[in-house]
């Protein structure tokens, strides 16, 4: 048998990949390069709309690892109960903390200080100043504070906000700070002037951001979602934006990709990139330095990184 590792960067793009295994490239073409059931090491192609990457998982039959190059693996885990027991899902941990970080504070700056009304009023030629919020002295809570959630913050930090709270599923300590647990937010959001989402899509967090979230969060307060669309009750959201009791800075929506007559795009104090915070100049060196090194742990049959979750037997 084989042993085949595909990849969805071209192999001679990557450099330092280890010896011996037959690289495949494949990025989620109609055709797959070879027999997935051949494939012991299977990297799913990135940004790829729903359900391309789990495409071939139900004929991996000798697979050990499935990678991700997101930092959210919700995309394949529909896949994992075709696989055999013991294989490995990693997820792309240091792969995009400063391109998402970067959009965040984009995002962030650009609705506090009307980047879209200048753009406007620059497309009709008109000079229109005004007063704008600063991010200087406000309160930002951060919803979801792992790698990413923290890199947000170092960027923050220079921006002399008032204070940054931190939030995740369980409380604990970190060097900048305390931790709280998701039972503090009702109190935490009534303090916060921006609200940044960076949690990984699950049961417990899908539509955590309903009306009742919505209503805690204080007049004025800027709600920004790099997280996943359905983290956001988008029907809640529309009711408080549309108001105009709250702005929002989306990178991702539910549905998306956004159709054209949603009335999203049209919602008052509503900022939206279409789920750009990962695909940077910064992906592909990263990208490729986790998988070397994720291929060297693999061959030399050493302790993976990033390993979120391991298949149990139920799922053969």
């Amino acid at each position: 048998m084989t042993a085949d590792v595909w990849l969805p960067i071209p192999p001679d793009e990557i450099e330092g990949l280890p010896e011996g295994p037959a690289y495949r490239f494949w990025d989620g073409g109609e055709d797959f390069p070879a027999d997935p059931a051949d494939c012991v090491f299977y990297v799913v192609p990135y940004m790829k709309p729903g359900g391309v990457g789990v495409r071939p998982m139900p004929l991996m039959r000798s697979v050990r690892v499935v990678q991700t190059l997101s930092a959210g693996t919700d995309h394949v885990e529909p896949g994992l109960r075709h696989l055999p027991a013991g294989v490995r899902l990693c997820n792309a941990r240091g792969v995009h903390e400063a391109s998402t970080a970067e959009l965040t504070l984009a995002l962030i700056l650009a609705s506090l200080r009307g980047i879209p009304d200048f753009v406007r009023a620059q497309d009709r030629g008109e000079w229109r100043g005004g007063f704008r919020p600063a991010l200087a002295d406000k309160n930002v809570l951060i919803v979801g504070y792992g790698s990413i959630g923290a890199a947000i913050e170092d960027r923050l930090v220079p921006f002399e906000v008032a204070r940054v709270a931190r939030v995740a599923r369980s409380a604990r300590t970190t060097a900048r700070g305390p931790v709280h647990p998701l039972t503090e937010l009702p109190s935490l959001l009534r303090e916060a002037d921006v609200v940044v989402l960076s949690t990984p899509l699950t049961e417990a967090t899908r539509h955590l951001v309903d009306a009742g979230f919505l209503a805690r969060m204080k007049d004025g307060a800027l709600l920004v979602n790099v997280a996943r669309g359905a983290v956001v009750d988008t029907k809640a959201l529309l009711t408080e934006v549309e108001s105009g009791r709250i702005t929002a800075a989306l990178d991702v929506t539910d549905p998306e990709p956004l159709p054209a007559d949603h009335p999203l795009w049209r919602a008052p104090g509503v900022l939206i990139s279409p789920h750009v915070g990962g695909p940077t100049s910064a992906f592909l060196p990263r990208a490729a330095r986790l998988l070397v090194d994720q291929l060297h742990r693999f061959l030399n049959r050493e302790e993976l990184g990033n390993v979120i979750l391991v298949t149990g037997a139920e799922s053969s």
